[in-house]
């Protein structure tokens, strides 16, 4: 299992859900932070939070279907003087139910792609290479298990496009120390899943996060945190390492 203790993992999202829950967890395992969020104010809490925890932190901001503020927001993190080693591109947007399913409009989709798709494309293609150059490298995607269902298409069709991104860039560094894989919190109560979800956000802690210290060199895995709800990290990586494989030798 890979050590995180003094490594810098950027997190997008990180204000509140999930991505709140990857923060703390990710600083309990000592491992340093770049905290994203629309607006710097909306991460003060937990960048307080972590930084108590004893790691370093800083703080980003980005509106993600801006992607220009994207392209600034990279550049920002590059000023910051530090190594990311680690990318967990957990922000999503779940932009509309559309129960009449054959009006869904245009920006259900132009929309979608841009935050579920295009930025979380753009932060693996700029930090990807600096992780192949340097030898180490943990991304994960946050996918979605969603389907049937085109009342959701543009955010379940914004999430197939990441997945075959993550899945395509997977190809190019399977059997290195640079892993990129899919995660899944499932559905949970968060703003995105809804108060009727029958997931705890808690629940995805360590599923959401093994990706980013499993030790075999595989790549583009789909690891589904409900497999993981209740184990130790320990046992999760295990788990993950014994029982998810890599799509490239089928």
């Amino acid at each position: 299992m890979i050590n995180v203790k003094g490594k810098w993992a950027l997190i997008t999202g990180a204000s509140r859900g999930i991505g709140y829950l990857t923060a703390k967890f990710m600083a309990q395992q000592g491992c340093n932070l770049v905290l994203h969020s629309r607006k710097l104010e909306n991460t003060a809490k937990v960048l307080e939070e972590v930084k108590a925890l004893g790691v370093e932190a800083y703080s980003v901001a980005a509106e993600l279907s801006d992607l220009d503020a994207v392209a600034k927001m990279l550049s920002d993190i590059d000023k910051l003087g530090v190594q990311i080693d680690i990318v967990l591109n957990n922000a999503g947007l779940q932009i509309a139910y559309r129960n009449e399913y054959f009006n869904t409009p245009v920006s259900d989709y132009t929309e979608s792609f841009k935050i579920n798709t295009i930025a979380p494309a753009m932060i693996c293609y700029h930090f990807m290479p600096k992780m192949i150059e340097r030898g180490f490298g943990r991304i994960l995607n946050t996918t979605s298990g969603i389907a049937l269902e085109p009342q959701q298409a543009g955010y379940s069709a914004s999430k197939a496009a990441l997945d075959k991104i993550t899945i395509d860039l997977g190809s190019t560094v399977e059997g290195t120390d640079v892993c990129i894989n899919l995660t899944d919190p499932g559905w949970c109560r968060t703003d995105l899943g809804g108060p009727h979800a029958p997931n705890a956000p808690e629940s995805a802690i360590p599923g959401i996060v093994v990706g980013a210290f499993i030790d075999d060199k595989k790549s583009g895995r789909y690891l589904n945190a409900p497999h993981f709800t209740g184990m130790t990290l320990e046992d999760a990586v295990k788990k993950a390492e014994a029982e998810f494989d890599s799509p490239y030798s089928k």
